[in-house]
């Protein structure tokens, strides 16, 4: 670059016009090298395109790397059939689509369950292993390497009665996991990384995307990076795809579109601060979901679904029993983070003796009581809240049943004898799932509803599956399938 460098301090585009020399050409160039770029990347290549990562951080795998490695997938894989599982595209869209709205985009829901025993096959022809044992109990994901779980509360109220309850967590194998070190994800990522070595791709680290370049068409043609503080200019002749995460860490973005996660920890990594979509916006790209949010919460499903949970008035909201993801949501989004979970002795002593993959949310209880009265008047809620609802409760489960919410059979039971409660209050964390609005192509969306020439985007730095709910795997799921897409579309010069 001369000594008129362009300005990095903005994210308005650059022309082309203006670049007076390239310091990489290639056909594509994907910024990101999480899930959605990794895939991308080895479509884009055996589509026999020249192509390169700029990735900001020293090493690949992003956000998935550190995921728990669930993948959303269903519709009959090789795995759900070797396991017993019964499972169509249709019934897997009718779930997706109760379960991640309202407002979910039909037509990618539609086209996600329709190729997804393809994509569970290419992954497993890229290394991805995934091994034939099912883990069924209550949890955030599975304590061992079994590779089938359920992950969404498909076999629980409101959605058994909704679409036939079938598995869809699909978790690589990997033995002795770490969680939030290494884990599914971790072996997810690096049978891809593998295959993007092993193809040849170049890859660019410690290096951030500023702006996109743009020619007198307003085609996106490059992007301008930095190094060190040095800027870099990439010339990308056949597109650009964007695989830059979620906008869980600006600030910003978060106090405007999803003030709920304000001040709350964010579960992504530092890395996803928005700048792959406020690039595409500079160019007028459509957003879509920017105020929808996944939330977990800081407790252990298996003391969950033994218990119940009421929120400040003493009132059960959520069946215990479901995806604890849809547990954070209810509880920060509707219930004003407020959740006490109450257990009986016996309950409680079942729960411990369960294994966890999150141990660490197996804290003691904040109160202990010989009577619910006792246990009301120590958590300070009004006289008489909490003995109601358990009253309630407990009516109906000597009947083994729970006409309110829906909790299944197995894990109801009178709450009797010694309580114990868990004071669960601000005890969540999320993460952002809006973003740019793209279309089955993966290609950038206008607000005019045209494709932006040149830009691709997958992952979360797009809108992606969900709209508002969500499931374990979907991230994973739509952001490799979507990248691949993103990979063979930006090799195409598709516009």
């Amino acid at each position: 670059m001369t000594d008129n460098s362009p300005r990095t301090d903005t994210v308005r585009p650059l022309r082309e016009n203006t670049v007076d020399l390239w310091d990489f050409e290639v056909d594509v160039v994907v910024a990101g090298y999480g899930i959605a770029g990794v895939c991308a990347a080895i479509e884009a290549a055996r589509a026999g395109a020249k192509v390169l990562i700029l990735e900001r951080t020293g090493g690949w795998g992003g956000a998935a790397a550190l995921a728990g490695g669930f993948v959303y997938l269903g519709g009959g894989t090789a795995l759900q059939r070797a396991l017993g599982f019964d499972d169509t595209p249709e019934n897997m869209a009718t779930f997706l689509t109760a379960a991640l709205g309202p407002g979910v985009d039909a037509a990618k829901i539609a086209d996600y369950c329709a190729g997804s025993v393809e994509h569970y096959d290419w992954l497993v022809d890229c290394g991805v292993p995934f091994k034939e044992e099912f883990w069924g109990e209550p949890g955030w994901e599975p304590p061992h390497d079994e590779g089938l779980m359920y992950s969404g509360g498909e076999n629980a109220a409101p959605f058994l009665d909704i679409a036939k309850p079938a598995p869809r967590g699909h978790v690589p194998q990997l033995a002795d996991k770490k969680i939030g070190e290494r884990s599914g994800g971790y072996m997810l990522m690096k049978p891809l990384a593998d295959t993007v070595a092993e193809l040849g791709v170049a890859v660019e680290y410690d290096t951030r995307i500023r702006r996109l370049i743009v020619d007198a068409d307003d085609r996106v043609v490059g992007l301008l990076a930095t190094r060190f503080g040095k800027p870099i200019t990439v010339r990308a002749a056949r597109g650009v795809v964007l695989a830059t995460g979620s906008f869980a860490y600006d600030t910003e973005m978060i106090d405007r579109y999803t003030p709920q996660l304000s001040g709350r920890p964010g579960a992504a990594i530092e890395e996803h601060d928005g700048i792959g979509i406020r690039l595409a916006q500079a160019l007028g790209a459509e957003l879509a979901h920017m105020d929808a949010s996944e939330v977990a919460i800081f407790g252990d499903p298996q003391m969950m679904a033994r218990g119940i949970l009421v929120n400040g008035r003493g009132q059960r909201y959520i069946a215990e029993d479901t995806y604890p993801g849809r547990i954070g949501q209810a509880t920060l989004l509707r219930q004003e983070n407020q959740a006490f979970l109450i257990l009986d002795e016996r309950s409680l002593e079942e729960a411990l003796a369960t294994e966890s993959s999150t141990p660490f949310f197996r804290f003691p209880p904040k109160w202990v009581a010989e009577t619910v009265a006792e246990l009301e008047a120590e958590m300070g809620l009004p006289e008489q809240a909490l003995q109601t609802t358990v009253a309630t409760y407990n009516r109906h489960a000597a009947n083994g049943s729970d006409p309110l919410l829906g909790k299944k059979p197995e894990w109801v039971r009178p709450i009797e004898g010694s309580l114990a409660g868990f004071d669960l209050r601000g005890f969540t964390a999320g993460f952002t799932l809006g973003g740019l609005r793209t279309d089955l192509d993966s290609r950038v969306l206008h607000v005019s509803g045209e494709p932006i020439p040149g830009l691709f985007a997958a992952g979360r730095c797009t809108s992606g599956l969900c709209a508002g709910g969500y499931v374990s795997g979907a991230s994973l799921g739509d952001g490799s399938f979507y990248g691949r897409r993103a990979g063979r579309a930006a090799a195409a010069g598709t516009y």
